[in-house]
């Protein structure tokens, strides 16, 4: 799992051949820190098909401003270079992989 930022988002995010789960994350977001294990599973899980990459909010605050990320937790699901989902605030492992497996069916759909 790749750790993007301001300056590397586009390129690997945006410009990304495969769909991309971007999570950002906070060190003091308790939800965030709870979901690690979980996000980092789904890297595993979904290798070769998804790409994920964690955005550290609190170091990349006018990324946040361009993406209007407002709370932590927050996953955006890109593909062909285009937001398509978000999904945000306290949620269970079960409702992320739920959320993540829709999105990425859908984002199949588009090609």
């Amino acid at each position: 799992m790749m750790t993007v930022t301001t300056e590397t988002f586009d390129p690997e995010v945006v410009r990304a051949e495969q769909p991309v789960l971007v999570d950002f994350w906070g060190p003091r977001c308790g939800p965030c820190l709870a979901l690690m294990p979980v996000v980092e599973e789904l890297a595993r899980e979904y290798d070769g098909r998804l790409k994920i990459v964690k955005i550290n909010a609190q170091e990349n605050r006018k990324l946040c401003v361009r993406l209007k990320v407002i709370g932590l937790p927050t996953f955006l699901f890109f593909g062909r270079g285009r937001e398509m989902g978000r999904l945000t605030g306290p949620i269970t492992a079960d409702e992320l992989r739920e959320w993540v497996q829709r999105v990425l069916s859908r984002a199949r759909g588009i090609r």
